[in-house]
């Protein structure tokens, strides 16, 4: 014998019904949270920041980086090994 029983309500009553919590008052808190981190941390990407957090703190303008830059173009990686 199989029985089917259609319920038709709506996920709220569905929930107080079975006697479960609201957690809608969390999630939009949790939410807004999430909002606040993100526009936080979209704040730190831009490309001065990046720039100064990516580079050693030795290197403090661009004509430093450009010696170091150039410096390992003038070395040959392929002379350094072993001769065969």
């Amino acid at each position: 014998m199989k029985i089917t029983i259609n319920v038709d309500c709506t996920p709220d009553e569905a929930r107080t019904f079975m006697g479960l919590p609201d957690v809608k008052p969390m999630q939009e808190m949790m939410m807004k949270e999430v909002e606040e981190r993100m526009k936080a941390n979209l704040n730190a990407m831009d490309p001065e920041t990046l720039f100064k957090t990516w580079m050693p703190a030795g290197i403090s303008n661009m004509e430093q980086l450009q010696k170091m830059f150039w410096s390992q173009f003038g070395k040959n990686p392929m002379s350094g090994g072993s001769s065969e």
